[in-house]
């Protein structure tokens, strides 16, 4: 049927249709089925004629994609992969336009809803926020969580999708939340490659979903191949649902509902998915469809042909098995239509396609082509005789069918060229090019984070407040009171991780809190990084707070690509589309062994733009940033002091509404001599060391930056080298980690360069991890010794005669 301008498909429901309805939806499933392949065929024409940078498409996949879209409902969720673009048509999740829109790069949201020419073509979402960044009503349309190129990527995120249907259906806390959930009647579909179920994250997702019980339905497109790689060499026994049969679920079991269906089999796709969804959807039983016997007419993408690892007998055999042509003899045979009405519409398809095509080409270059003119005319305006000008400009407007870069590109040549030259003419078109760097900016780099009414630093500055007999407490207990109070106040609130449940996280920060708020709220997991992260990410993107806790900071590395390809490129990748504002809680810094001293922070700061990273040196700064993070809508890692939860602090009275701003540096203690700057446990090693130099003479201004990502928006870094001339960076990360990331920030960007009369000095860790022992630990991080010795030997540099050298 064609709804909103887009055809879609239509469940078929023998026991209510005629035969002429019936016949009416087939043939109008057999038109989305020849068009989206259309689409296929001419997007690979348009990469080898050099209009697109790369293709990728779901040829092959037509048929099996129309059965599901058609038990695909609104308010239910898609996470799947770069092969889906017939369940996009077949849903309206998508359409031609856009899908060439996309193709072409389009910079222009309303051409390319789905990431505003950031991704490559069929990497499909839909919008989930409204310009200001607040909700949709998500349980009135079909919602496709924005995709990723990365294989498998796309399962830990489908698993908190799904997860979020649980929870709906039994908090019934959550009932208010009218715009996210239906009694939590909404099904998550995965879709997956048979070649990708090899990564490590496909397994896990897979056993998490069966634990946990959850509406997520998997469907894996089995073509036999992973790009070239046959599945022979993929899967034990050469088949995904055989070696998961002990996933099958058993009376008094829980587990998994395995279907197995071929991918040419028009009938028998909507008949399976029909019986799987139904007991997805009704049960909360996950299922996995492994859809057999699939092809891939181009072979895996543009960047090669399938023809140089398939054998003659296998492309032969895929000719006569490809979903469209078996669904059209099974038509014929059916006498739902005539080879000749087939035809008809086959022709109508080809030729509705490829006009489409053209309208997105064209209009992608129309805004391009105004700048080429203008750009054109500004520089021969400049010329005024100058052969060099004029070549540039010729050559130029010679371009057929320029790219944005071209056109900026030969903008700028022309003023290099001109530097020597002054004229009303160059300020013209410097005026041009700089007018436009905020356009090409908010075209290509804008929206790292949503930006929203939600915005972390829209938050209300609420200091903490403390009354004269305020009880001394145990880091460990703030944050347990700061946690209390949240969820108590925000239902929307809730936590899971190792051990996080029952007894209250390894450090008792959540000590009790499943017992008051239930296990739907405060739960453990199983160890699994990946998917804790992915669950998360999908809860947040249906309108939850998830806190989603990685046990130690080392323990981060087994989570991170999901963070760094998924969560932290959401907002970007979407240009504010989506949002998933899960909290990352961690801890790290100062503990003694291989795997728990981490602080791998240059890893973090280079895979993580896109998240806050929060860094506080003690529990209250921690529970006043947890107090901003569940006020605001942007995702964040807060990462406390390992060695911090048995030190003594006093409780604020308003301990789950004070607020610690994000990226405001502070600086707790004031000196003269030099600035030091630090973060997290090292800040106590700062603070005692300053005691000690104090008696020299030295004195210290320590700054706390509190915040990585955002780093010191006020530029007290900055400001503080104004007085003291010096910089001394104290970090753990291992040398040229974190500190460059700093020093870049001060001496760069604050132009701290200039006020310097000495050169910065750098106090990082050794470049391994810290051995076991406390020893090991002190010869291998920052110690109070070497921060005084570090201090000294600036002092000293510059008065040699005050401070003589100490060895």
């Amino acid at each position: 049927m064609i709804s909103s301008g887009k055809i879609i498909t239509n469940e078929i429901d023998a026991s209510e249709l005629s035969f002429e309805d019936f016949k009416a939806i087939v043939i109008n499933d057999y038109r989305i089925a020849v068009e989206s392949r259309q689409a296929s065929l001419l997007g690979r024409k348009e990469v080898l004629t050099g209009k697109a940078k790369f293709g990728i498409f779901g040829d092959g996949k037509e048929v099996p994609q129309l059965a599901m879209a058609k038990v695909f409902k609104n308010g239910d969720w898609r996470a799947g992969y770069y092969r889906d673009q017939t369940f996009a048509f077949a849903t309206g999740i998508s359409t031609l336009k856009e899908f060439f829109a996309q193709l072409y790069a389009n910079p222009d949201v309303d051409a390319d809803p789905a990431s505003a020419g950031r991704q490559m073509n069929s990497h499909f979402s839909t919008r989930s926020l409204n310009d200001d960044g607040t909700w949709k009503n998500l349980t009135e349309v079909k919602n496709s969580s924005a995709d990723i190129s990365t294989t498998g990527g796309q399962m830990a995120r489908l698993l908190g999708l799904a997860y979020a249907s649980k929870l709906f259906k039994q908090n019934k806390e959550l009932d208010y939340l009218k715009n996210f959930s239906v009694n939590g009647n909404e099904v998550a579909f995965g879709t997956i490659g048979n070649g990708s179920t090899s990564e490590g994250v496909f397994f896990e997702a897979f056993n998490a979903a069966g634990v946990l019980q959850v509406p997520m339905a998997i469907s894996v497109w089995d073509d036999g191949y992973g790009i070239s790689v046959p599945a022979k060499y993929q899967t034990t026994k050469e088949d995904i649902s055989e070696i998961l049969k002990g996933f099958q679920r058993e009376e008094g079991t829980n587990g998994y509902e395995i279907f197995k269906v071929r991918g040419w089999d028009y009938p028998a796709l909507c008949e399976t998915y029909l019986k799987a969804i139904e007991v997805c959807r009704n049960e909360h039983v996950p299922v996995l469809i492994h859809v057999t016997e699939v092809t891939q007419p181009q072979g895996h993408s543009t960047s090669g042909s399938h023809e140089r690892y398939k054998s003659k007998e296998r492309l032969e055999w895929e000719r006569e098995h490809d979903c469209i042509v078996k669904m059209r003899e099974w038509m014929i045979q059916s006498a739902i239509a005539t080879k000749e009405e087939l035809d008809e519409l086959e022709d109508a398809a080809k030729k509705h396609v490829k006009e489409v095509q053209k309208e997105a080409w064209n209009e992608f270059l129309d805004t391009i082509k105004q700048e080429q003119a203008e750009v054109v005319r500004m520089i021969n305006n400049l010329a005024n005789g100058d052969h060099g000008l004029s070549k540039i400009a010729a050559q130029l407007a010679s371009t057929h069918d320029a790219l944005r870069k071209e056109v900026v590109s030969a903008a700028r040549k022309a003023i290099r060229q001109s530097v020597h030259v002054p004229s009303a003419e160059r300020e013209i078109l410097i005026k041009w090019y700089q007018d436009k760097t905020s356009f090409y900016t908010e075209l290509y780099n804008s929206k790292l984070f949503t930006e929203g009414i939600e915005s972390p630093f829209n938050v209300a500055q609420i200091a903490a407040q403390y009354s004269e007999d305020g009880k001394m407490l145990d880091g460990r207990e703030i944050l347990n009171a700061c946690f209390d109070a949240n969820f108590a106040r925000d239902p929307r609130l809730l936590a899971f991780g190792e051990d996080l449940g029952a007894i209250g996280d390894v450090n008792q920060g959540f000590a009790g809190l499943q017992a008051k708020y239930g296990e739907l709220r405060v739960s453990d997991a199983g160890i699994r990084e990946a998917t804790i992260v992915g669950q998360g990410i999908g809860l947040a993107m249906r309108g939850l707070k998830p806190i989603a806790e990685i046990q130690y900071l080392d323990y981060l590395l087994y989570g991170i690509t999901v963070l760094s390809d998924d969560l932290a490129t959401l907002s970007y990748r979407t240009k504010a589309g989506q949002k998933a504002p899960l909290i990352i809680r961690s801890r790290g810094h100062r503990l003694e062994g291989i795997w728990h001293s981490g602080s791998p922070m240059s890893m973090i700061l280079g895979s993580l733009r896109g998240m806050h990273i929060c860094v506080p040196r003690n529990m209250t700064q921690a529970a006043g940033m947890y107090n901003t993070l569940f006020r605001s809508d942007e995702p964040a890692l807060v990462i406390e002091c390992l060695n911090g939860y048995r030190l003594k602090e006093k409780l604020p009275d308003n301990v789950g509404e004070f607020t610690v701003p994000l990226g405001k540096a502070e600086i707790i203690k004031e000196g003269t001599d030099i600035t030091v700057v630090s973060y997290g446990s090292t800040l106590r090693l700062v603070e005692e060391a300053a005691e000690e130099l104090s008696a020299f003479g030295i004195s210290l201004e320590v700054i706390d930056v509190q915040t990585l990502l955002p780093f010191d928006l006020d530029h007290a870094c900055g400001k503080s080298l104004q007085k003291t001339n010096k910089l001394l960076v104290v970090d753990e990360d291992v040398p040229g980690g974190a500190s460059a990331f700093i020093l870049k920030n001060i001496l760069e960007d604050q132009k701290g360069y200039y006020l310097l009369d000495g050169k910065p000095q750098t106090l990082a860790a050794k470049a391994h991890r810290a051995p076991y022992g406390s020893d090991g630990d002190y010869f291998s991080k920052p110690s109070v010794d070497d921060i005084i010795e570090a201090a000294y030997a600036m002092m000293n540099e510059g008065n040699p005669d005050r401070y003589p050298k100490l060895y």
